[in-house]
């Protein structure tokens, strides 16, 4: 890495182009700028012999000289600290031919700056503290994601998701490792003692907030680079039959509330499309530990689908339907699937008020197998894989939402066969998640040695080590080799 050098790089992606970008950051950048650019002669502009002197944060039009002739440009100036690098950082936007956007970077090198390494940018926008690595490790996912999956997990990193759950999970270790050191000065009948059911309950949280931060990073990451399509709905709904119908499973499927609990994964062949298909637990409130780990995994995961299949029972009455089409409206756009309609008491059809705002419907048996044909065509228009169809039990007024409601995914996605990478994702999730499985190990010994009478200096010794896995995610206490490895990922100029 160049330690306090001004850098250069193309920040715009090779081949030519109607435009091309020069990014410049460091000490230096003015001067660099007041070598190469001179601004047109706009009344207000400020010179310095030949060149233009850059004060406040603004766009500048003029041309760029490259020691050999000079081009169109324009100078867009963000001075420290308020630039992405927390230093002086100048771009200039070029004509995107490949030869004039060399012979300008050369000009910018033969003036002092030095070639950006791979990721330079965004590691001394991490080493100024404008990001941590979460965020960090975002723009690397988000400029290499290549389908609607990879494109929204990277964004839910870059927007703090996970960082913002760590920054609350190290704050509830902190205030719990001082009480257990405070406690040590004190036995039980003085005011600064901590009664141990009340550490006990503090260890609790901690460790329930640490699951749920595993659980929206393992669904927040594509596992692959199809779309995910997550069924959704009330318990006995037919969600596991219709799982085993689609994907040719056999997972357990019986009338006892709650059946499923983890979440099963398959690829499924919607149309002529391939999707991810899950299946989740479902929504009910929940009783004890291992439904709670349930409940947030599948809301992690719908939150994270580019698609969710609203699966219910055609046998219900619709009134009761309205208020859980709204406790389910968190996450990916939304797919009426009216299933059981070989019931007895069965409607044939879903009722229009409930397919308002939804991606589309269809009425389907997983025990017949009938109607199934219509969702996979469905589900395949709603991803904008293909045409919609127009059906019984997704008309046009039903089925026209599609496009509004997951536009950025058809427009992302196009061909399946263009699916594929989050190699980058996946690894830093998996880094993400031994760090945080390694923290919920440690937490769980904690409260283990709370419920035993260990010396609670013991205890708190355990809380420091669960804090140091969570600080090597965010960056505080990450090796510089591991940081070579993330940033040198990165592409120049980025």
């Amino acid at each position: 890495m160049n330690a306090g050098a001004t850098i250069a790089a193309v920040a715009s992606p090779p081949g030519g182009g109607a435009r091309a970008v020069l990014r410049v950051s460091g000490p230096r950048a003015a001067d660099l700028v007041r070598g190469a650019f001179v601004a047109d002669g706009a009344p207000g502009d400020a010179r310095d012999g030949e060149g233009f002197t850059p004060s406040a944060r603004g766009i500048t039009l003029g041309r760029f000289d490259d020691g050999r002739g000079t081009q169109p440009a324009m100078l867009v100036w963000m001075p420290g600290p308020g630039s992405y690098t927390r230093e002086d950082v100048a771009e200039f936007h070029l004509v995107g031919s490949p030869p004039l956007v060399a012979a300008a970077l050369e000009r910018l090198l033969r003036l002092g700056a030095q070639p950006a390494e791979p990721g330079e940018f965004t590691r001394r926008a991490f080493l100024s503290g404008r990001l941590d690595l979460t965020r960090a490790e975002g723009v690397l996912s988000l400029v290499t994601a290549r389908s609607e999956a990879e494109r929204r997990a990277a964004s839910q990193l870059l927007a703090g998701g996970l960082a913002d759950r760590i920054d609350a999970l190290r704050a509830g270790l902190d205030a719990l490792r001082a009480l257990c050191e405070a406690s040590l000065d004190f036995d039980e009948t003085d005011t600064g003692h901590v009664p141990e059911d009340e550490l006990r309950a503090r260890t609790d949280a901690v460790l329930e907030g640490l699951r749920e931060a595993l659980a929206w990073e393992s669904a927040r990451a594509p596992r692959s680079g199809l779309p995910q399509v997550v069924l959704v709905g009330a318990p006995n709904a037919g969600k596991s039959r219709l799982y085993n119908r689609l994907a040719g499973a056999d997972a357990l499927v019986s009338g006892r509330v709650g059946t499923t609990r983890d979440a099963l994964r398959t690829t499924w062949r919607a149309g002529d499309a391939e999707v991810e298909l899950w299946d989740t637990a479902g929504a009910v409130a929940p009783d004890g530990a291992v439904e709670r780990e349930a409940q947030d995994r599948a809301r992690a995961l719908r939150e994270a689908a580019d698609l969710a299949l609203w699966v219910v029972d055609a046998r219900r009455p619709a009134d009761d339907l309205v208020a859980e089409r709204e406790a389910l409206a968190a996450g990916g756009a939304r797919y009426l699937v009216w299933n059981q309609v070989d019931r007895p008491g069965a409607a044939p059809a879903p009722p229009a008020a409930l397919t308002e705002r939804l991606a589309g419907a269809a009425a389907v048996s997983a025990a017949t197998g009938a109607g199934l044909d219509e969702l996979a065509a469905g589900v395949a228009a709603a991803l904008g894989l293909a045409a919609a169809p127009a059906t019984a039990a997704a008309p046009a007024a039903a089925a026209a939402p599609a496009a509004a409601a997951a536009p950025a995914t058809a427009a992302a996605l196009g061909r399946p066969e263009a699916l594929g990478g989050g190699g980058e994702a996946r690894e830093l999730s998996a880094r993400h998640r031994e760090a945080l499985r390694a923290a919920a190990a440690r937490v769980e010994a904690a409260a283990g040695e709370l419920a035993a009478g260990a010396p609670l200096d013991l205890v708190a010794e355990g809380l420091r080590e669960a804090t140091a896995r969570l600080d090597a995610i965010g960056g505080r206490t990450t090796p510089e080799d591991l940081l070579d490895r993330i940033f040198g990922q990165f592409c120049i100029g980025k």
